[in-house]
């Protein structure tokens, strides 16, 4: 809740301003009578109406609707007696703070009812005085009629604002994490598959060197333009994360299973068009770790790549005749798998490692673009 002298939130001056104008001036309709013990008895209900309205600020269980109803009796009382009915507007503000939803409807209706029922009864009680004070009157049925609704509505929007920016905080800090967790397996992905082929190479250069000199000549050059490819992939990746086609992929892949004495087929049903960037991002990166894992742990010598391009759905599957998933050194929980298995999910697809005359990796995703177009011709 705000101050307890707030009227107007964003406006502490003329919330003062109010409270001058509707606790001090009427007391002129008091003043003009001659009895002392009249003058006391309002005057000190002002100040139990205060004290009364500034502790229910500083209560937060049942003792606050207790002073609610206080307060609703001192401005029944005032109105009847002296035409005092002012304190309703006070009343009906503080009344709009109550966040409970129930408790605010309650008090609501009562105030409401006590109001206009403690006017009607001053009409019959002070008629000539009332007659004189129906503009302020009708001021202040207006202000408990709608005061609590602004507030309320003004407190309940400051509270969705309030989640809203703790939401947006988080959907924060969740992209940053999202966005490393990205880059981490993008990194994983493409220096995985680099260095290992660097590494092939090398191990070749080795043997070659003391046999044919020209040749390991040959794969240091490879070693080279392979470490210069990664280096500004890793850079492109940083700068600008740039999207990958699914045909440079497979060619790439290509080199790295040549490399490695690995006969690899390529069936395919499409030309790859069309194919979402997210897609085809993810789709490559998949199968960078597979190949790298084939190249690594598999001990396969023949590799058969399948991608098939539905309306709906793009299907990729790697088969190798290498040892099995089961007998490769690569744990469950290793990065790779886990970086593959979260794009794929990423994009709502589904991945399933198996074993089939060695290891068989199938990925299915959704066709985002192709089954759009599919729907809005059916339409």
């Amino acid at each position: 809740m705000s101050n307890w002298y707030s009227i107007f939130p964003k406006n502490p001056l003329l919330s003062i301003s109010a409270w001058i104008f509707f606790c001090f001036v009427p007391l002129y309709f008091v003043f003009r009578t001659t009895s002392t013990l009249i003058i006391s008895i309002a005057v000190a209900v002002l100040v139990v109406y205060i004290i009364c309205f500034r502790f229910s600020y500083s209560t937060n269980n049942g003792l606050v609707y207790m002073c609610l109803a206080l307060e609703m009796v001192i401005n029944a009382v005032m109105t009847v007696l002296f035409g005092y009915i002012y304190f309703a507007f006070f009343t009906a503000f503080f009344i709009g703070n109550i966040r409970h939803t129930i408790g605010f409807y309650i008090m609501y209706g009562l105030h409401i009812a006590m109001t206009v029922g403690s006017i009607i009864g001053g009409f019959f009680i002070e008629t000539e005085l009332f007659i004189k004070e129906i503009p302020f009157i009708v001021i202040v049925i207006f202000g408990v009629i709608l005061g609590p609704f602004y507030l309320y509505s003004a407190n309940k929007r400051d509270k969705l604002q309030g989640q809203l920016a703790t939401a947006n905080e988080r959907i924060s800090e969740l992209s940053v994490y999202e966005e490393r967790q990205r880059i981490a397996r993008d990194l994983h992905d493409t220096l995985g598959q680099k260095l290992s082929m660097v590494g092939l190479k090398s191990d070749l250069a080795i043997r070659l060197v003391k046999k044919d000199q020209d040749a390991a000549i040959e794969e240091l050059r490879d070693i080279r333009q392979t470490a210069s490819i990664a280096l500004k992939e890793v850079r492109e990746m940083v700068s600008n994360m740039k999207a990958v086609k699914l045909q440079d992929e497979l060619l790439h892949v290509q080199q790295i299973l040549t490399a490695a004495n690995i006969k690899m087929t390529i069936e395919s049903n499409s030309e790859f068009h069309q194919i979402p960037t997210i897609i085809g991002n993810t789709l490559s990166m998949c199968l960078k770790e597979v190949i790298n894992n084939v190249v690594r742990h598999s001990k396969a010598t023949e590799c058969t790549i399948t991608i098939i391009q539905k309306a709906d759905v793009i299907q990729l599957t790697v088969l190798d005749n290498g040892i099995g998933i089961s007998s490769m050194k690569i744990k469950p929980s290793s990065n790779g798998l886990n970086g593959m298995k979260e794009r794929v999910e990423f994009v709502n697809g589904e991945l399933e490692i198996s074993e089939q005359n060695g290891t068989l990796v199938k990925i299915i995703v959704p066709n985002v673009i192709m089954y759009q177009k599919e729907d809005s011709r059916r339409d």
